[in-house]
């Protein structure tokens, strides 16, 4: 009945934006709702979010290097809105990976970091409307930064049967590392989630970075947290139908090429300390909504599973997260800083 009920909101989007609702496909998808006809795409956001709004009025802004594709509609209400935009040649190139060769995927990286950079020449339009739930709860207008962390920090503390301990030391870390990403309000355009899930590829070329939905203004690195923690566990953000096939040995050179392609992003001080404290603010918001699901135990000391946020923010205070692994790995740009 659900899947019914999906394509009858994408039809009706068609309808509404006077375009023939011939047969659409569903696509595989994290987030959204995602159809596909022969010359467009449907997505359907089922959530209480102006995402998808916001993607809309960004699109005019975004770089002709960034391939996205024309708006053609956006219509529906929160909870329930739409966008259609014309259908990019290529498949998502997380799916493509498995079966491209070396060279291949490494001309693919290097196209990802041109388009990236593109990117981050836009000055992010001043007009694009505020989310309140980004990967990362870091807000520019206050400081510190990290203010949003830290209060949903001292709320999971105040629940029963927690780990207080491992929440005091988050709160710690975060406090004493906060003054490493100031100032954050920056006017730099920021896709908000990078990964190869949301990149299209037609064989040898990129032909599309797609899904805008969690730009904003923020320090151009803070897109380095998406993209190394899909590089590390890729099979974690992929949709469930190529799972099975998506390894991360398969991504294991991707930050070392991305590094080489596009070096000034990596050219930061301190940017272990930045990516770290980028990725707890990611796994302390994926933490809370945790809670919120399956109550005050998942913030209690575990045995969780290795993609459980409590698990991440653990091995993020023991010296074990994936940014641990490419710091141990003697990357220039991840050594000790000043």
């Amino acid at each position: 009945m659900s899947e019914s009920l999906a394509l009858v909101r994408a039809r009706r989007a068609l309808e509404v934006a006077g375009l023939p609702p011939d047969s659409p496909r569903r696509a595989p998808s994290a987030t959204n709702e995602v159809w596909l006809t022969d010359e467009h795409v449907v997505r359907v956001n089922r959530r209480p979010s102006p995402r998808l709004r916001r993607e809309a009025i960004l699109a005019p802004h975004l770089p002709v290097e960034a391939g996205y594709p024309s708006v053609l509609a956006y219509g529906g209400e929160l909870g329930a809105d739409w966008l259609i935009v014309e259908r990019v040649p290529g498949d998502m190139l997380a799916r493509c990976w498995p079966h491209l060769s070396r060279e291949e995927r490494r001309s693919a990286t290097r196209q990802v970091a041109e388009v990236l950079r593109h990117v981050h020449a836009v000055h992010c339009p001043d007009d694009l409307p505020d989310t309140d739930n980004t990967p990362q709860p870091l807000d520019p207008h206050q400081f510190p930064a990290v203010s949003p962390v830290l209060a949903i920090v001292a709320h999971l503390r105040s629940l029963p049967g927690v780990d207080r301990t491992l929440l005091a030391e988050v709160t710690a870390l975060v406090t004493e590392t906060a003054s490493v990403i100031e100032p954050f309000d920056v006017p730099t355009l920021v896709h908000g989630d990078l990964h190869f899930q949301n990149v299209l590829w037609d064989g040898s070329v990129v032909t599309a970075l797609l899904d805008f939905e969690w730009a904003r203004a923020a320090p151009p690195d803070l897109d380095l947290d998406v993209f190394l923690r899909f590089c590390a566990h890729p099979d974690w953000h992929v949709a469930p139908d190529y799972r099975d096939l998506t390894k991360s040995s398969d991504y294991a050179d991707v930050p070392y090429w991305f590094a080489e392609d596009y070096p000034e992003l990596f050219d930061r001080p301190f940017l272990f300390e930045r990516l770290r404290l980028y990725g707890l603010a990611y796994d302390v918001r994926d933490l809370a909504a945790e809670v919120r699901t399956a109550g005050p135990s998942a913030a209690a000391r575990g045995p969780h599973p290795p993609w459980h946020p409590y698990t991440r923010l653990e091995h993020a205070l023991q010296g074990r997260s994936h940014l641990d692994v490419l710091r141990g790995a003697k990357v220039e740009s991840f050594e000790d800083s000043p």
